[in-house]
């Protein structure tokens, strides 16, 4: 995806925020999500992700990272459906409700909707997944098989067993390419007409995306979820276009948790190099308990003069109770906890802090805010002369040290 705004210079300004605030949803007991900002790129069902994400305590950063043009009007999706209505296929694959339901409502603002349906229930349905077979049986047909993986690898396994020699294939594109499929059913004999419903574009305002990736770079976001294979695409090739791809990758690798609803979505960011999480169910749900088990497991957690300390993305749990922290105090205390217990001087704190002040007095300013935020006494030290550390419980500063 390309878009041609050429992005100003940023080497001078600081790395964008997270939110400060919880999410209206927080509730006293808090939520697994607490004190973690999650990134969507969803263009459809963004705000259901969003929701479910904020209902467990998280903060939500949406940056569709594309967009869904419809094609009621497109030629060439008239072409393949006065052809498929001129010669019936023998076997129809519906790969998405959304495009499926599109193209029967196309059809009828054409006129050829009982046309279209008529030739359809003659031929054999397979489905991607159970909402397609909602939207197939809504219109009046019946799907004859759905994989349980909901994955095109397993339809066109299927399709390739019982053979294809000398059949005519419907195959209701979804705006991604399906690498090898048409060229693998071709291969194997059969006539494919493919059925391009809707495309992915890129968005029309890109700055949301452009917040994403300054915010991933930034490690400001505990986590990006991915819903389709063309949104991490577009996203990916968004950051090459700033030539933020190296950095945006190397945070994916260590700082941010990139999750995707499945296998296929996950394969842009696979053939990068990059390490993906993945329910066992390719749903939104899923995806979302997926986040609230691996981002607390992520988590640093300390013993701090008598208190447990747990320090997640933009808050810290001092003993359960949640601490929002501002992103200063939140880079002070992130640099304390990799040297538990140990001084760091106030030149390595200011090192860590963002922006460009390179007066130490920042430091003292940040790191008052910081003990403010954490509202307990005693957490942070200072040595005079020195620096700063964490009061680290002896029995856990002993442990540290031996590794």
């Amino acid at each position: 995806m390309r878009d041609e705004q050429q992005q100003p210079d940023r080497s001078t300004e600081p790395p964008p925020e997270p939110p400060t605030e919880l999410p209206t949803e927080q509730t006293p007991g808090h939520g697994p999500l607490a004190g973690f900002t999650v990134g969507v790129t969803a263009a459809r069902r963004a705000d259901e992700l969003g929701a479910l994400i904020q209902r467990r305590g998280g903060a939500v950063l949406h940056a569709p990272a594309l967009r869904i043009v419809r094609l009621a009007d497109d030629s060439e999706l008239l072409a393949a459906t006065k052809e498929i209505i001129g010669q019936a296929p023998d076997i129809a694959v519906a790969t998405t409700a959304i495009g499926f339901r599109g193209w029967v409502e196309a059809a009828d603002g054409w006129g050829l909707g009982d046309d279209l349906l008529a030739r359809l229930r003659g031929a054999r349905i397979l489905a991607r997944g159970p909402k397609v077979k909602g939207a197939i049986r809504a219109a009046g047909l019946r799907e004859e098989w759905s994989p349980s993986s909901e994955s095109m690898a397993e339809v066109l396994d299927r399709l390739l067993e019982e053979g294809v020699d000398g059949l005519r294939i419907a195959l209701q594109l979804h705006g991604e390419p399906l690498p090898g499929f048409v060229e693998s059913l071709r291969a194997a004999g059969a006539d494919v007409v493919g059925v391009p419903v809707y495309r992915w574009m890129p968005p029309e305002d890109i700055a949301p995306v452009d917040r994403l990736l300054d915010a991933v770079v930034a490690r400001t976001l505990d986590a990006v979820t991915f819903t389709s294979a063309p949104a991490a695409a577009s996203l990916l090739s968004r950051a090459g276009e700033r030539g933020l791809l190296d950095d945006v990758l190397a945070a994916f690798g260590h700082d941010v948790l990139p999750a995707c609803v499945g296998p296929v979505t996950a394969l842009p960011l696979q053939a990068r190099g990059v390490d993906t999480v993945q329910p066992e169910r390719f749903r939104l749900g899923p995806l979302v308990q997926l986040l609230c088990r691996e981002l607390p497991g992520r988590a640093r957690s300390l013993p701090v003069a008598g208190h447990r300390v747990e320090i997640r993305g933009h808050a810290v749990m001092v003993d359960g109770e949640l601490r929002p922290v501002p992103p200063a105090g939140m880079s002070l205390l992130r640099v304390l906890a990799r040297r538990p217990g140990r001084v760091v001087a106030r030149a390595d704190l200011l090192r860590a802090l963002p922006g460009t002040d390179r007066d130490e007095h920042a430091v003292e300013t940040a790191m008052a805010r910081l003990r403010a935020a954490l509202g307990t006494p005693g957490l942070i030290l200072t040595v005079v002369e020195r620096g700063y550390r964490l009061a680290l419980e002896p029995q856990a500063d002993a442990e540290d040290g031996d590794a």
